[in-house]
């Protein structure tokens, strides 16, 4: 993978010690000298913060705002992240469903270089810290880290270039390549199998690790988040068994927000159900860019200011009207506008050109309307429920566990919700329900849809421009056939890997 790879984390090369340069590019602060990188405890510490730091970084330009800008591309993919005008092109070749069958496209290769680009910091930090004079726990927990975050990179690159996973075959069908040293030996496409069972071993290894560490900042990944992020995995392999105990063991310990927190005081770190995410503060902001220029309801942006996101209304109309959550996006009357809207940093008045649609939302709101900086969630305790909940519902036999469970998110969300007397199709139903009103914008919808191999159906909208004849094809008329009868389901794998990788061929190359 030397080539391929490490081209694409700027120009390092495959020796350790001519990567460390470009390593240390990654670190916050960048002051530390490349001689110094694994001599010390603490300057490990630096790695493994400028690891997640690529996690919102511009890798080059607009649009390629670290895995932010992956959150906005896989909702794009779904139904329910609905763009309300053509303004501007940013994200939409993610929605147009095009560019990712190319393999010379920004949108192939982009999550290909992010995920392979921090798991390549990740591969260091792992091969490098065993090697460090320290305290054992505190290396095990920055090693946990890595081998956590080294899971979550292949786990969301097989999601993206591979065959979704099903259970009870031999998934012999081609994944992505395994990448777990820092060598830089090219490496072949592996089978989906053999990513999982990768991905898995360094889950149980990083929870191992983890189990006694001290981590509390909810930037770095601890023992709950890789459990977290283990019970995502089971879910994707429909191992429904240890979807439900990871999910539960995650969660412990972390309540769900109220409803007042939901509206006022979702997008903060300080979020007591908020187990894991970004915390980006100004001064980490590119010139233009960023989660919240795209997505903010109230941050004056030109984006959000032209092209307000919306829910699909068809999911809108479908949210009980005493639920919170319904007021995260515009009901369309006078009465609820003034809660809508961006506002211009110097008065806090909207601006004259400032477009309002109903289904617009205000979910995502940045605390400085100054500043297009603000916390970006990647795991929540909403979301560990509805795992839970999903996987007892399809294990066919524990349906009455699953409304139990379902039952603490959809109460707590709306207070008049009763305990649901719903079974089989129609429980899950209610459950993948559940899931798109409360991720959405945070990046499942696309994975959710492949995993479930399911149709993927944008008719049907009356979302307001969105009929509009440029953005008829794009929005309201795209119909997939599932993923287990279509192709359209798989990335691409990137012309330049292919090109440059020894130990792949044009064969290797997704239909």
């Amino acid at each position: 993978m030397k080539k391929n790879i490490f081209i694409y984390l700027i120009g390092c090369l495959v020796a350790f010690s001519a990567c460390k340069k470009s390593f240390l590019e990654t670190f916050p602060t960048d002051q530390v000298a490349q001689t110094t990188v694994f001599e010390s405890i603490s300057n490990a510490k630096l790695a493994v913060n400028g690891m997640y730091r690529l996690l919102y970084l511009q890798i080059s330009n607009q649009s390629q705002d670290g895995h932010t800008a992956m959150m906005i591309n896989i909702d794009a993919m779904g139904e329910d992240l609905v763009w309300s005008g053509n303004t501007y092109t940013y994200h939409k070749p993610a929605l147009r469903w095009v560019d990712h069958r190319s393999a010379s496209t920004a949108l192939t290769a982009y999550p290909y270089r992010l995920y392979y680009r921090i798991n390549s910091n990740a591969n260091m930090i792992i091969d490098n810290i065993d090697g460090i004079e320290g305290a054992e726990t505190e290396k095990n927990t920055i090693k946990g880290e890595a081998l956590a975050m080294r899971a979550w990179c292949h786990f969301q690159l097989i999601q993206l270039y591979g065959k979704r996973y099903v259970k009870g075959v031999q998934n012999s069908q081609p994944g992505i390549p395994i990448v777990i040293s820092s060598d830089g030996v090219d490496q072949p496409r592996s089978s989906v199998e053999a990513v999982y069972t990768q991905i898995n071993k360094d889950l149980d290894a990083a929870i191992g690790l983890l189990s006694n560490a001290t981590t509390t900042i909810n930037t770095h990944i601890n023992v709950n988040v890789a459990k977290g992020i283990k019970a995502r995995v089971a879910l994707t392999m429909q191992d429904w068994e240890n979807a439900v105990k990871y999910a539960h063991e995650a969660r412990t310990g972390k309540p769900l927000m109220t409803g007042t927190e939901y509206v006022d005081n979702f997008t903060t770190i300080n979020n007591k159900e908020w187990l894991w995410g970004m915390n980006q503060l100004p001064d980490q902001t590119p010139t233009y860019g960023s989660f919240y220029s795209y997505i903010a309801g109230n941050y004056n942006s030109s984006f959000n200011r032209l092209e307000p996101k919306m829910i699909n209304s068809i999911v809108y109309n479908r949210i009980s009207a005493t639920d919170i959550r319904k007021k995260l996006w515009w009901d369309g009357t006078t009465a609820d506008k003034v809660n809508f809207g961006v506002r211009e940093g110097g008065t806090g008045n909207p601006p004259s050109d400032a477009k309002y649609v109903k289904y617009m939302n205000r979910k995502f709101m940045v605390p400085d309307i100054t500043s297009r900086a603000g916390d970006i969630p990647l795991m929540r305790t909403a979301e560990l429920i509805l795992i839970e909940a999903e996987a007892l519902a399809r294990m066919g036999n524990r349906d009455a566990d699953a409304a139990q469970v379902l039952f603490l998110l959809a109460n707590n969300r709306n207070p008049q919700y009763i305990l649901s007397t719903n079974t089989g199709a129609t429980l899950i139903d209610e459950i993948m329900f559940q899931r798109r009103v409360e991720l959405w914008g945070e990046g499942f919808r696309f994975f959710d849809l492949k995993r479930t191999d399911s149709n993927l159906d944008r008719n049907g909208m009356d979302n307001p421009r969105v009929s509009s004849v440029t953005y008829l094809t794009i929005a309201t008329t795209l119909y997939k056939d599932k993923a287990s009868t279509n192709n359209l389901w798989e990335y691409k794998i990137p012309q330049d890997e292919i090109d440059v990788n020894k130990a792949m061929t044009p064969a290797d190359q997704n239909p």
